[in-house]
């Protein structure tokens, strides 16, 4: 089923696409800002930006490792250098790299991974960004954005060139339903809380808002009233709004398109169990890899849908 339809959401653009018409639209009001590009521009979303400014973009090739460099030797200049590609080959081919020359000495190089989670499909699991965010978190000092639509990506890509220092912002490439249609405060550290509801609380992040809110909607038909926090900066994250959801439902599932590992949903419980322990469920990837498929497939056989975010807040709930 179409994400979002149970809720009654549009579907919209895929975050990649926003991100390619927000950065060639700020390009003319952040004249530092360079993009760095491993001959996939077209699928990053990083070509019309080259196109529309020829002498601040360059593509290295298919070089992972040396282009996480060249970005920070840019940056190093006072570049605002927006580095891209899909979300595996950045972070997993070029973590060394992103360690010690982006991360180490907290420059300002903006991480782009495109193509994040199973629900690209038919590329297979040697392109899936599984563990991506798990990486990131890993490296002190660099924020780690995951946004879930087109509005909150466009305003997610201009908070990052506004903030001085290292950033991962993640995309996908399915198209994702659109859950600000009258726009968003966007705020990197600051979450949103899309739905009210005082039983439960459901976090999420990415494609995962939007089956989220499905969910949301099939709890409230069978009594449950849930809440739905857009969790879109996983670092630094919101401790007051999860500490908030503790206090005021009694429970929180977590809900990714990650591996359990590493990512949202760790995250979260580092902040529930230092300061307010509840009790907690988790729909993500687990501990495997995928397959290739068809995304809504993939999400189906991995346990990413609205029914299982329902069974995890019914065991919350404990019903």
């Amino acid at each position: 089923m179409e994400i979002g339809k149970i809720s009654g959401l549009e579907m919209g653009q895929a975050t990649r696409d926003a991100f390619g018409e927000a950065l060639k639209s700020l390009g003319s009001d952040y004249p530092n800002v360079v993009t760095v590009d491993g001959d996939v521009g077209n699928s990053t979303r990083t070509e019309p930006f080259a196109k529309a400014f020829p002498d601040r973009s360059f593509n290295v090739g298919i070089a992972e490792s040396n282009m996480v460099s060249v970005a920070g030797g840019l940056a190093s200049t006072g570049k605002i250098a927006v580095v891209s590609s899909f979300a595996c080959f950045l972070l997993n081919n070029a973590f060394d790299q992103i360690r010690m020359s982006v991360a180490f000495p907290g420059l300002n190089v903006k991480l782009v991974g495109s193509h994040s989670g199973i629900s690209i499909g038919e590329d297979g699991p040697s392109q899936m960004g599984i563990e991506d965010v798990a990486l990131a978190c890993s490296l002190p000092g660099v924020a780690v954005i995951v946004p879930c639509d087109a509005e909150s990506t466009k305003k997610a890509t201009k908070a990052m060139l506004d903030v001085e220092g290292p950033t991962y912002l993640r995309l996908g490439r399915a198209n994702a339903p659109v859950i600000y249609p009258d726009g968003c405060d966007f705020e990197i550290g600051k979450s949103i809380e899309i739905k009210s509801g005082n039983d439960v609380t459901i976090i999420s992040n990415g494609l995962m808002v939007g089956i989220a809110m499905d969910a949301a909607k099939l709890l409230e038909d069978a009594g449950v009233n849930a809440r739905v926090i857009d969790m879109h900066t996983v670092t630094p994250i919101d401790v007051d709004a999860i500490v908030k959801a503790a206090k005021e439902t009694g429970r929180i599932v977590v809900a990714e398109e990650h591996l359990a590992a590493g990512g949202l949903g760790a995250a979260v419980s580092q902040v529930v169990v230092q300061e307010h322990p509840v009790p907690m469920e988790f729909v993500n990837v687990g501990a495997q890899y995928a397959e290739s498929g068809d995304p809504q497939g993939l999400l189906d056989k991995y346990g990413l849908t609205p029914q299982a975010i329902v069974d995890a807040a019914n065991r919350a709930v404990g019903r």
